[in-house]
């Protein structure tokens, strides 16, 4: 189904009757990859899950967005479907907008549920810094040698080759945002959450790692972090049986 919001067209699939569900996908995921989840629940639960703007068949932002900009088509999509209260379920970047969500709407959101979750800034040690004055050297050497004429044309092949997974996928103005986005830090506001949160964490997780759930775990009051063993960034995929009752008897209790 479509829906137009602030201009922007977004693809949505609604599933189930009973409480309301919101499943948000990750960065440079769609509905597909959170079905499993919408699937599991929709016998008990009015399941929604959207195309985030960009995503799927979701038109992208017109303009830059932020992950505020991000949450707050959320929350326009929840008012349109008339949606009083509502448990939030969201993956890596879908849980950065749930963590954002929970914290400036408390009224609205009964619990949520954040699965291998993104949001805070990660450990920066000498390694990180290496790669970056690395990859800053070889950008210099790269422009400096291998074109003169089409500046914009040659950096965009540049970025394409050394780019991390996520800057080489995205595309336009989703490149942009994706640069605004991964540098900012919601530490700050996890305290303002107030509903029952609960933390599901892969210890393989190597996109965000499973610290950073154990300092979501501290911050946020009413809340309980579960990791899966051996489980990685999908951690829901990776180890979906036990996945599936956790979320259940949270959800059910």
């Amino acid at each position: 189904m479509k829906i137009n919001i602030e201009n922007i067209e977004l693809n949505y699939i609604c599933e189930g009757e009973g409480k309301d569900v919101l499943v948000l996908h990750g960065w440079g995921a769609n509905i597909n990859t959170v079905l499993s989840i919408v699937n599991l629940l929709k016998p008990d639960f009015k399941v929604y899950a959207i195309d985030l703007p960009g995503f799927g068949e979701s038109e992208a932002p017109k303009e830059i967005f932020n992950s505020w900009d991000y949450a707050k088509i959320v929350k326009k999509f929840l008012d349109i479907m008339q949606i009083k209260k509502v448990v939030l379920i969201g993956h890596s970047f879908g849980g950065k907008l749930s963590i954002i969500l929970g914290s400036e709407y408390p009224e609205v959101v009964e619990k949520i549920v954040l699965i291998n979750s993104a949001g805070l800034i990660p450990k920066r040690g000498l390694k990180y810094y290496s790669k970056v004055y690395a990859f800053k050297t070889l950008k210099f050497l790269y422009k400096a040698f291998f074109f003169w004429t089409d500046e914009k044309k040659g950096m965009e092949k540049f970025y394409r080759k050394f780019g991390s997974s996520d800057y080489k996928n995205a595309e336009g103005i989703m490149r942009k945002i994706l640069v605004k986005v991964v540098n900012e830090d919601l530490k700050p506001i996890l305290n303002n959450i107030r509903c029952s949160t609960l933390l599901i964490w892969g210890n393989k997780d190597t996109a965000t790692p499973l610290y950073m759930g154990e300092i979501m775990e501290k911050e946020i009051s009413d809340s309980g972090l579960v990791v899966l063993e051996g489980a990685g960034h999908y951690s829901y995929l990776d180890d979906f049986n036990r996945f599936a009752i956790i979320l259940r008897t949270f959800l059910l209790n």
